[in-house]
């Protein structure tokens, strides 16, 4: 979400009226070099109602999308999907227990193609769809921020078919029905007879996202794989 700065506004304020911080302000809008002295007409990023951003030894807390965080995951893709570029759940898992708001604030890899204007509880789709351009499955333009949105995408392309979560591999992309929403992650394996996933998921105490592993038993909606 952006913001056009008016006549008066402080950063100070507009933290207060978002429900964000002057810290989070300016790290979404690196240009502002003194947060004292911001200019009307120019745009500001809001980063959201929650900062999600890592402090000197990240955040934790208990896993608000309904999972149960796993100790560690599997320890490889084994016979995961692949694309040209290589395997979206190994990139995913070299992000793991990076807050979203940190991640997209890198300046390559998948921090760059996550969005940054997204609210930091809300990035499911948009780590999905960057970890899936990295692997060379999707371009920049099925890049989509919602979970309807990235399924109506990976439906569109021939390069994907939806499988059965039996049939599921690492790196499938996993559209689950949460509550009055949707949330979207990728496939990560089987533990004690149960899927494991990992995203980017509600699991920090004040409900921004960080990249976790995951069991879920939500309604799943959809499992896309890629074919090539």
């Amino acid at each position: 979400m952006s913001y056009r700065i008016q006549s008066g506004d402080t950063l100070s304020a507009l933290a207060k009226r978002y429900g964000t911080s002057v810290d989070a302000l300016q790290k979404a809008n690196p240009q502002i070099k003194n947060v004292d002295l911001i200019y009307a007409g120019d745009t500001l990023k809001l980063p959201g109602a929650t900062d999600g951003f890592d402090g000197p030894s990240g955040r934790t807390g208990p896993n608000l999308t309904g999972g149960v965080d796993g100790p560690s995951g599997p320890t490889n893709s084994g016979d995961g999907v692949k694309g040209p570029k290589g395997s979206p759940f190994d990139i995913a898992r070299s992000h793991l227990n990076k807050n979203a708001g940190s991640l997209k604030m890198e300046g390559s890899g998948v921090g760059a193609d996550m969005e940054d204007w997204v609210p930091n509880n809300v990035n499911c789709a948009n780590f999905v769809s960057a970890c899936l351009e990295q692997a060379g499955q999707i371009s920049n333009g099925q890049h989509d921020n919602s979970v309807m949105g990235l399924q109506r995408k990976l439906d569109a392309d021939p390069n994907f078919k939806r499988v059965s979560i039996q049939d599921a591999k690492p790196g499938d992309v996993v559209s689950m029905k949460v509550g009055d929403g949707q949330h979207v992650v990728m496939f990560a394996g089987w533990k004690d007879g149960k899927p494991q996933f990992i995203g980017s998921n509600n699991v920090n105490s004040d409900g921004s996202q960080r990249i976790s592993f995951s069991s879920m038993s939500y309604p799943i909606m959809s499992v896309h794989q890629y074919q090539g």
